[in-house]
């Protein structure tokens, strides 16, 4: 049976990010989505869990969990022998090759494998989704995020 760790911040959980866990689900006997645990984020860790839980809960083979510490460390904590890791652009590479080659070093059966977003969400982070939604409306952020997400959003910022 194949684990495979799909981590990061997520803050929030994008479609961009929705849509690389379910395309990685369907790679992978079960897949991980790690919620990386960080004060400086705009949602607490807990609430990031349970807004990427909403986002994926048609895929039974997905998990969604917080961890602590360095991400190569919770993969083999929770035996993952695949790491996912998304790129958007020319720019994602440098960053994630850096990773990578890091994580082999430290973990060398963890094998890296890069899945390159889907056209109609390369542009979409959560950093630019914060922005947006800190300055717009709703309707500006409604094509980024899943729903409920956009709702949270909503709430959180007290803006729309």
């Amino acid at each position: 049976m194949t684990i495979a760790l799909f981590a990061g911040r997520f803050d929030p959980c994008t479609n961009g990010h929705q849509d690389i866990a379910i395309r990685a689900a369907k790679m992978f006997d079960t897949l991980i989505v790690g919620i990386a645990d960080s004060s400086s984020t705009l949602f607490s860790t807990d609430e990031r869990v349970e807004l990427f839980k909403e986002a994926t809960a048609a895929q039974t083979n997905i998990q969604v969990q917080s961890y602590r510490g360095l991400t190569v460390n919770f993969a083999q904590e929770i035996r993952a022998t695949v790491l996912v890791r998304s790129m958007r652009g020319a720019t994602d590479f440098d960053t994630e090759f850096d990773m990578a080659l890091m994580n082999r070093k430290m973990a060398p059966g963890i094998e890296p494998v890069f899945l390159i977003s889907s056209l109609e969400y390369i542009f979409i982070s959560g950093t630019r989704v914060r922005e947006i939604a800190a300055g717009g409306s709703i309707e500006d952020i409604a094509y980024f995020v899943p729903p409920h997400v956009a709702e949270a959003l909503k709430r959180k910022l007290g803006r729309f």
